[in-house]
């Protein structure tokens, strides 16, 4: 019934045609794969299409029907504009274990969408609209050729039987079963006597299974290789986290390994981890530091003067990371930087120590997901507790406590001086408990005694400076020279550009006082494109568009200042005089935002004036019948205290003449972490309005 749908299907109008491009049966007929080149024609804007330069789109599908097994499974990817979007769908028709009357229907797909001329969300709401309408449909078209079965008075197909000549050699010996050449069974599945459905889990992905699929349990072997012992609870709360993720931080979900380290830190709490790992993936996202390894160089002093480096690894493969602190001159670093490049720097640090991880996992066959940190005291002095650089100390700590749980396997602190206690007391408190059961310290030389270095990393790595034969390269350190001190009006100067390279900008919004950006338009059909995260607290999106400037911005700065982020301001733009419908009007529908939500889309306009982008404060609706709220409006509303919401977004204006290939548009829709992400499957609902998708 299924092959009936070809070359093309009167039920599926986009499907215009296809061609067979390989085709194999086996000789005892009981494989037969085939490969066709399916030509589409989307249903999608004309203005989509003309960028695009396309007017049809290819797939190729490849179904595998094996008779034996009683299987048929369907592949499908993109050909068109691969490069650019990743579409790969799976689709299985098996007999049901407990009645072989039945047939069970599994289908799965996901989406990766890497960039579009600027149109991301828009591509992406056409592919869901589509696979939404494919699985609606599934069910009518195969009762459509069954039925069409029927009326030509086929109702029964045989069972396939092996050919009389292999008969008598199957009955006498099962060693093993079959191997399908149409599903690609790894050998090593076949021996340990998997399931057919957990063979097919691991053809499709032999290392890992598909990054963010919601699967309702993980690949054992994928457990063992990346992520480590897990309890079944423990795998649960994986699950269940990243499809959380998925549904709201669509298109830039961490890896497992990631979110695994966020689980940890909090002891599988998964509220807990979800707040912190949104806090801190916002945190990312704003201070772009995905890129910090390949954009931002550290200067000449930090080179020169910072005693500290990478040095090959410890005993159970963890990346080990020398830092000679007693040698290093804190004061002078911090006179000569500042410390948000001491910040910075620390940061580029850790991230190196993530790729380091990733490397050392593949090399090693096992997961490595933190690193050993010996750190030398050697020359430690009242020196190094001068108070700004404690404080720089303390506020390094308390933002890699934040964005890097679970990272630090191991802390050595070696050659531990008399004033060492004084910098533990000030500095314990600020370090997790988790943390501090990891610190192993040593008084003078007991780090050479029984239990020292020695249980930790091999002889042959031991740097020289701790008596050991390997040459380190980590520098030595020294006074940093008063000349390259520069002056506090300086620091505080070069701390705000630092942190103010950012694209994205944080915004309070009020009860009452929404948050309102302008833009000007000169020539309509410019593309005003945006990406934003909620923060904290709901807030509903508008788009309003006004003929007369409006009055220049009253601000608001009860933002609240953090660590870890700039404080967001609050801008009001719209007239309280002024009249929707009159004044001004609003060109796309309002959209509901929750917190953790990031959101990103395009509008484009249809006439010059001035376009108002507006966060707005989201008040839950009470009951209509009783006109009291209900429950769960009241412990959402309890939440967000004070009234108050967060967001964090980027807009950009592309010129119509501009927009094909724009890179800045290009650019301004990725917003995916290049370290930390993997590609995610689509969720199965599209909450969208007009062009705005999450």
């Amino acid at each position: 019934a299924y092959e009936r749908r070809f070359p093309t299907c009167p039920l599926i109008p986009m499907f215009v045609a296809s061609d067979t491009v390989n085709e194999y049966k086996s000789e005892d007929g009981a494989i037969h794969v085939i490969e066709r080149r399916c030509k589409l024609d989307i249903d999608a804007p004309r203005l989509l299409k003309k960028i695009a330069g396309v007017d049809y789109v290819y797939f190729v599908q490849k179904n595998s029907l094996n008779r034996r097994e009683r299987t048929l499974h369907i592949e499908a990817y993109n050909e068109t504009f691969s490069n650019r979007v990743i579409i790969n769908e799976h689709c299985s028709y098996t007999v049901h274990p407990d009645n072989e009357d039945w047939t069970c229907f599994e289908q799965s797909a996901s989406l990766d969408i890497k960039s579009f001329f600027g149109f991301e969300s828009t591509v992406e709401k056409i592919a869901m609209k589509q696979y939404t309408s494919n699985i609606k449909k599934g069910k009518e078209i195969i009762e459509y050729y069954l039925k069409q079965l029927e009326e030509e008075g086929i109702t029964f197909v045989p069972r396939w039987t092996p050919p009389v000549a292999c008969k008598s050699e199957s009955s006498t010996s099962h060693p093993r079963r079959p191997v399908s050449p149409a599903i690609n069974i790894p050998e090593s599945a076949t021996k340990e006597g998997l399931s057919n459905k957990e063979i097919l889990n691991t053809s499709s992905s032999p290392s890992e299974p598909t990054p963010g699929t919601p699967d309702d349990k993980l690949d054992a072997d994928y457990i063992k290789r990346y992520l480590g012992d897990l309890t079944p609870l423990q795998e649960s709360c994986l699950i269940r986290l990243r499809q959380w993720l998925q549904e709201t931080h669509k298109g830039k979900i961490p890896k497992d390994e990631h979110i695994l380290r966020f689980l940890r830190a909090r002891d599988f709490n998964i509220d807990k981890a979800r707040e912190i790992l949104c806090q801190s993936l916002t945190w990312r996202k704003q201070h772009q530091v995905d890129y910090i390894l390949d954009t931002w160089n550290p200067p000449q002093v930090l080179q020169d003067y910072y005693a500290g480096g990478w040095h090959h690894h410890d005993k159970d493969g963890r990346p080990l990371y020398v830092l000679r602190l007693g040698q290093m001159d804190t004061k002078g670093l911090v006179r000569a930087l500042g410390e948000e490049a001491l910040l910075r720097y620390v940061l580029s640090i850790n991230e190196e120590g993530l790729r380091r991880c990733e490397e050392n996992t593949k090399v090693f066959g096992r997961p490595i997901s933190s690193w050993t940190c010996l750190v030398d005291l050697e020359g430690l002095n009242m020196r190094h507790l001068w108070r700004p650089g404690v404080k720089a100390l303390l506020r390094i700590i308390e933002v890699v406590e934040a964005n890097y749980p679970e990272t630090l396997g191991r802390l050595l602190i070696l050659r531990a001086p008399r004033v060492f206690p004084v910098l533990w007391t000030l500095v314990s408190p600020f370090i997790d408990d988790n943390t501090r059961k990891k610190f192993l310290i040593y008084a003078g030389n007991d780090y050479q005694g029984p239990g020292g270095l020695l249980d930790y990393i091999d002889k042959e790595i031991i740097p020289d400076f701790l008596g050991g034969e390997c040459m380190c390269e980590v520098p030595e350190g020294g006074l940093v020279p008063k000349s390259l001190y520069r002056t506090a009006e300086e620091l505080e100067n070069e701390d705000i550009k630092l942190w103010t390279e950012t694209i994205y900008q944080s915004a309070s919004v009020f009860k009452g006082a929404p948050h309102e950006v302008l833009i000007q338009i000169v020539d309509a059909s410019s593309v005003i494109t945006w990406d934003f995260d909620v923060c904290k607290g709901d807030i509903v999106f508008n788009i309003f568009h006004s003929k007369r400037a409006p009055q220049p911005p009253k601000k608001d700065s009860l933002g609240a200042h953090s660590i870890t982020s700039p404080g967001g301001n609050n801008v009001q733009l719209i007239d309280k005089v002024w009249q929707l419908g009159r004044d001004y009007s609003m060109v796309e529908s309002p959209l509901i935002c929750k917190e953790g939500e990031s959101v990103q889309g395009s509008h484009v306009t249809r006439w010059p004036g001035f376009y108002i982008l507006q966060w707005k404060f989201h008040s839950m609706p009470a009951c209509a019948t009783t006109n009291l709220p209900r429950v769960d409006d009241v412990l959402a509303s309890l939440q967000v205290s004070s009234h108050k919401c967060k967001v964090m977004y980027y807009t950009e204006v592309i010129g119509s003449e501009d927009f094909r290939g724009s890179m800045t548009s290009l650019e301004s829709s990725h917003s995916g972490f290049s370290q930390l992400s993997a590609a995610t499957t689509s969720s199965s609902q599209s909450h969208s309005s007009s062009m705005i998708s999450r």
